[in-house]
């Protein structure tokens, strides 16, 4: 593996190849896990039907813990790019320091909330007949969130320290991993047991764990590990974790807020008793994922961009980045749902079922589709204000937006049901009032130093 640069200057500049260089190898990042979930799926599914429903509320909220992690990645990455815009790199081995002390704690919470508080509250909720088979599963599956976000603080330095291109080795050899266990396990292949349904969780645990020890092994070959002397010291800092406290605290309780109402839109689906409907949206979030990959690599890159640029005091040059960083997305993420909607049989045909759930799918997959485009605009000036540091400003914009997102859910999925296709439509109305929060901010000029 080769060694790195000793070039010290992490300085970004406002170009399109800057911002695709940063961005494209997110991109490879993220799509080899959301490949990992739709391989989860489309195992799953040809398993049994009931399966596949299920692991969509198991997957969401899974998802809530996870974007918990998230976060707190792009808090760091936010405080990782700040310092590195100011030139000060030699700050980089305190920040992921607290960085793993804090998410470490996090994950603990995590583990002892979902086998000592969740099972309450998912069998108030939960189908009565599907409850044991996903609290099982969640009770295996909640083991892998240490090593994810273990993988996440790692991958958060890679993105600051422009070094995104490293990125992809531990998510591939993550997910190869876990595509073979998930075939081994779930089906009892090669003289393993047949898990089932758990066998995608414990294959999911196992293969974060090895995609958490790759990081390590590439921050060690490519001596990034001793360029910015890491890992050697865990000492308490109090002023930079009260910086990546600060600036996590409103992101973590957005992203958390965001996905549980997910997990409230999935229990009503689960509600209606209709094994179909709960697959056909599971295989739907799939689908947010896999067209979403060039959406959150920009969303990414706009964070650290941004945040860059106001470490190097150039202000004026922030609205510039996030509208080619805008455009760029818009583009990319219009050739995947062009793909979705010009060969939606051939998507649907992977989870093994009939042509009646070929059928039943399409129409929600071309509004889920209407919702992409929209998300692929607001979350780019959303992680533009995340750039910022103003991130209380982020959480005042999901609540309102969640809360017209719930309001909207509870109307055509409770209330007057319309059909799949209508309560799947809540995503446009969440993203739509998204941009117009960000936009409306960041075009104020409110955020800049003064």
């Amino acid at each position: 593996m080769e060694s790195i640069a000793t070039n010290n200057d992490l300085r970004v500049k406002v170009t399109n190849r800057q911002i695709l260089s940063i961005a494209l190898p997110i991109t490879l990042a993220i799509f080899i896990p959301q490949l990992n979930l739709l391989t989860n799926s489309i195992f799953l599914g040809r398993y049994d039907l009931k399966a596949l429903g299920n692991a969509g509320i198991t997957g969401v909220y899974y998802l809530i813990f996870a974007v918990a992690g998230n976060g707190m990645n792009n808090a760091m990455q936010t405080v990782f790019s700040r310092y590195a815009g100011s030139g000060d790199v030699n700050a980089f081995k305190v920040i992921l320091a607290q960085g793993i002390r804090i998410c470490l704690q996090m994950a603990l919470v995590g583990i002892l909330f979902t086998w000592f508080i969740a099972p309450f509250i998912l069998r108030a909720v939960a189908d009565v007949k599907a409850y044991p088979e996903e609290m099982e599963f969640l009770r295996i599956r909640i083991w892998g969130l240490p090593f994810l976000y273990l993988f996440q603080m790692g991958n958060a330095f890679l993105v600051a320290s422009l070094n995104s291109r490293y990125l992809m080795i531990g998510f591939v050899c993550e997910s190869l991993l876990n595509i073979v266990l998930d075939y081994v396990l779930i089906n009892g292949y090669w003289g393993f047991p047949r898990m089932g349904f758990n066998g995608a969780a414990v294959a999911s645990v196992i293969a974060e764990a090895f995609g958490f020890a790759v990081v390590l092994l590439v921050l060690h070959r490519t001596q990034l590990k001793k360029k910015y002397q890491l890992l050697q010291s865990f000492g308490y800092n109090k002023n930079i974790s009260k910086s990546v406290i600060a600036v996590a605290a409103p992101l973590v309780a957005q992203y958390v807020i965001s996905v549980t109402t997910w997990l409230i839109f999935f229990f009503l689906i689960e509600a209606r008793g209709v094994d179909m409907d709960k697959a056909i949206s599971n295989v739907m979030r799939n689908v947010f994922g896999l067209a979403g990959v060039f959406v959150w690599a920009f969303a990414s890159t706009s964070n650290v961009v941004v945040s860059n640029l106001m470490g190097q005091k150039k202000e004026e040059k922030v609205l510039l980045a996030i509208n080619k960083i805008m455009l760029l997305s818009i583009g990319f993420c219009s050739v995947m749902v062009l793909l979705l909607n010009l060969f939606p049989q051939v998507f649907f045909n992977l989870f093994g079922k009939d042509d009646a759930f070929v059928k039943a799918g399409i129409p929600v997959a071309r509004v889920v589709s209407l919702g992409m485009l929209f998300m692929s605009v607001a979350n780019i000036w959303l992680n533009g204000v995340t750039g910022t540091g103003k991130t209380t400003v982020n959480l005042v914009i999901e609540i309102v937006a969640i809360s017209l997102y719930l309001l909207y859910t509870f109307i055509f999925m409770k209330w007057h049901f319309i059909s799949l296709s209508m309560g799947w439509s809540n995503e446009i109305i969440y993203w739509l009032s998204i941009f117009i929060m960000a936009f409306a901010f960041l075009k104020s000029g409110k955020w800049k130093t003064r």
